[in-house]
């Protein structure tokens, strides 16, 4: 296994533009750092700026400033082929939105980004069996339950093993149980290579982690390790009083 960071993102700022010159400040002089085999949650009020800071991690959004490394590779500064080719390779997505082709069938939606990169076909099979739907590998999505969507795209992370998966609030559409379903098969994913990128607003789901990050107006207020719940939630309402 590598030393080097999965991630390493130094001093990064985003703002939007306001109109008439003027811009809103939404990241500021933020630093994240994620290792191999490890899950770090990212949480804060609404408005805090942490699905921006994921969007700009994954490279899906462009930066002001600052430096984002993937294995050594420079994020920030790639081309949009580069960009393509990182994402494709070496990063998966798990959206609340499931981002699945509704004309494929379960199986097919597993087998793309494999077959998009024109690499050898995944174990798609296993990557079902899983995540507890080999039965309906047949089926498209519009017959699935959200839950099931949810989990054909996690078993499509796991058919592509990424180095990274970065999960925009991945349960926030979900029941209580098929929620803890999808975050204990996104803790399991973060071993020896590989690693999880979470943003949440639920504070149990962020205390699955083995880091938290919490952010405030764009800024990194407090890192915790293995944190409670409890101890997340002390921290916000400390910095919210602050």
């Amino acid at each position: 296994m590598s030393t080097e960071a999965v991630l390493n993102a130094r001093a990064v700022t985003k703002s939007y533009p306001m109109g008439r010159g003027q811009s809103v400040p939404v990241l500021r002089n933020i630093d994240v750092r994620v290792e191999h085999g490890e899950m770090v949650s990212i949480v804060g009020p609404s408005g805090s700026g942490k699905s921006t800071l994921l969007y700009c991690l994954a490279g899906l959004e462009n930066t002001d400033s600052g430096e984002i490394n993937l294995q050594g590779d420079r994020v920030d500064t790639a081309s949009p082929s580069q960009l393509a080719r990182m994402r494709r390779d070496r990063v998966g997505f798990v959206f609340q939105s499931y981002n699945l082709i509704p004309s494929l069938s379960v199986r097919e939606n597993v087998a793309l980004p494999a077959r998009l990169a024109r690499r050898s076909t995944p174990d798609v099979s296993g990557a079902l069996a899983a995540v507890g739907l080999a039965a309906h590998a047949g089926k498209r999505p519009g017959e699935l339950s959200g839950g099931q969507q949810q989990r054909v795209a996690i078993a499509r992370v796991l058919a592509a093993e990424p180095q990274l998966v970065f999960a925009d609030e991945p349960t926030g559409a979900l029941d209580t149980t098929t929620g803890w379903q999808v975050l204990d098969l996104l803790r399991g994913y973060a071993t020896d290579d590989r690693s999880v990128v979470l943003v949440t607003h639920d504070l149990d789901a962020a205390a699955r982690a083995d880091r938290t990050i919490i952010l405030r107006d764009g800024m990194v207020v407090a890192e915790l390790a293995r944190p409670t719940a409890t101890d997340i939630l002390a921290v916000l309402h400390e910095s919210t009083a602050a």
